[in-house]
């Protein structure tokens, strides 16, 4: 006699169901630590097979280093698009604060999935760490086209120092479930570092 108790299983074209694996990885590392993860309990929520998952992905290290890296382009293709959007001759300043409101945006729109990795520091993989350490020495080469040219070394602890506290504040604000009225007051607070640090925009 033929089962019936199975769930019927949506054939989908490959890149459908690399997306939905992507998709359904993103959910559980938002939800859980990363140790706690595991391959099995990514193809139960995708409604596919361990071995169908394996097609895909080598393992549970690459699909997390993948939905980083997805994160990361996205909002580096966001704060690009604002940057861009703004008139010539716009000050430092006020560019910083455009692609700052994203990184907002960015935080508020997961930001379980943000916060993990500094609520549980070490736990990433080796890979991973990799890339996020790469994406901040862009941040600071990015930071760095924004404002005006320096050789001194305030300015180089400055850029990176920026990073530090603004992760330490977003974090915080998340703790605070991202207040929208509070968003104000961070950005605020995280400009205003950075310039104290510089002192001043033009130095």
């Amino acid at each position: 006699m033929a089962r019936i108790d199975r769930q019927p299983r949506t054939r989908l074209d490959p890149d459908a169901r690399r997306a939905a694996i992507l998709a359904a990885a993103a959910e559980a590392f938002a939800a859980h630590p990363y140790a706690e993860v595991t391959v099995s309990s990514i193809a139960q929520r995708v409604g596919t097979s361990d071995a169908l998952l394996y097609r895909y992905f080598s393992g549970k290290e690459e699909l997390y280093a993948e939905i980083v890296r997805l994160a990361i382009d996205s909002l580096l293709a966001r704060q690009g698009a604002a940057l861009a959007s703004l008139a010539p001759g716009v000050p430092a300043r006020d560019r910083l604060l455009a692609a700052t409101r994203v990184y907002l945006d960015h935080i508020a729109s997961h930001p379980s999935a943000w916060a993990m990795p500094l609520r549980n520091p070490g736990t990433e993989p080796s890979a991973v760490a990799a890339i996020r350490l790469e994406a901040r020495h862009d941040y600071v080469n990015r930071l760095a086209a924004i404002l005006a040219p320096s050789t001194l070394a305030r300015h180089d602890y400055a850029l990176w120092g920026y990073f530090g506290f603004l992760d330490a504040a977003c974090l915080h604000w998340v703790e605070r479930d991202c207040p929208e009225d509070e968003r104000s007051a961070l950005l605020e607070a995280a400009l205003g570092a950075l310039e104290g640090a510089l002192g001043d925009w033009s130095a």
